[in-house]
């Protein structure tokens, strides 16, 4: 597969205009796809935060692996920064992320109370890669469909303050990714998740690079959703996709069914997944939190 990239214009105007407007938030909401909770943070973010305050939001957690994403929870708390699973298109999780910036801001809140100053609401920001489900949490946070929605990438450009009850005001700001993967295989994950748009890639390269992770890492469950045998999937990757192809009667039209297959991957429909894995070093110890 080649190397991927994508960086529109009007991202390199987020990414100043986040900058800018960090000083004047308390906390930071930092959206991620629980499904490559790493893969899918902006280092080029983590850079303009710094020590700002944040709580990572890990959505679409219905999609991932359970257990994985309890090593990854736990592996954040090691690292000072709570994460919270959500499932935005549900609605799950909302009221934890607000008791978590109630809890985040309490110490300074309580410091300004004791100079005298009037209460106010927790300012906080939102940010994210593209199509990580930012739109789909702002409007459940808000209870309202103020912020666009779509299930592709770039849908939000502009930056909004929107009210979350009395608690929070909230800075919405477009998804943003960086310039250049160093890690070739981030740009393969972030493709296979929908955050990057698929006209700007081969599908069939994804496809392929779905079907290899399933066949490694959820074979009994690919083989069932596709009424394989063992023999199957030793096939190639390439091999395999026609054989799919085969049996869900596309006949030669290894493209429409290649699209099917990306589509019942991204839904879950053959198994929650979670591409990006835990350092074993620092994963150790976690599995009681299945």
């Amino acid at each position: 597969m080649a190397t991927i990239q994508w960086y529109p214009g009007h991202m390199a105007k987020a990414k100043r205009q986040v900058a800018e407007k960090l000083k004047l938030v308390d906390v930071v909401f930092e959206l991620v796809d629980a499904r490559l909770p790493e893969s899918s943070r902006n280092p080029v973010l983590d850079e303009i935060i710094q020590h700002k305050p944040r709580i990572l939001i890990l959505n679409k957690s219905d999609l991932a692996d359970r257990r994985a994403t309890q090593q990854w929870i736990s592996y954040y708390a090691k690292q000072g920064i709570p994460a919270i699973p959500i499932v935005a298109q549900e609605g799950k999780g909302m009221k934890e992320i607000t008791a978590k910036a109630q809890e985040l801001m309490k110490p300074k809140f309580d410091r300004m109370a004791e100079k005298g100053m009037k209460p106010r609401p927790i300012r906080a920001m939102s940010i994210g890669i593209p199509n990580v489900g930012k739109s789909t949490l702002i409007n459940r946070l808000v209870k309202k469909n103020i912020a666009k929605t779509g299930n592709k990438p770039g849908v939000t450009k502009a930056q909004q303050w929107l009210k979350l009850g009395k608690e929070i005001e909230l800075l919405d700001t477009p998804g943003i990714l960086w310039p250049k993967f160093e890690d070739p295989a981030i740009g393969k994950k972030l493709a296979l998740t929908g955050a990057i748009k698929d006209t700007l890639l081969n599908i069939d390269d994804i496809v392929l690079y779905g079907l290899n992770f399933l066949k490694e890492n959820h074979p009994d469950a690919l083989a069932k959703r596709y009424n394989l045998d063992n023999e199957d999937l030793n096939l190639s990757d390439a091999e395999l996709l026609m054989l799919i192809s085969e049996k869900r009667n596309f006949r030669d039209d290894y493209e429409r069914a290649a699209e099917m297959v990306l589509h019942e991957i991204r839904s879950g429909k053959i198994s929650p997944f979670t591409l990006d894995v835990v350092p074993v070093s620092l994963s150790e110890g976690d599995s009681e939190n299945d």
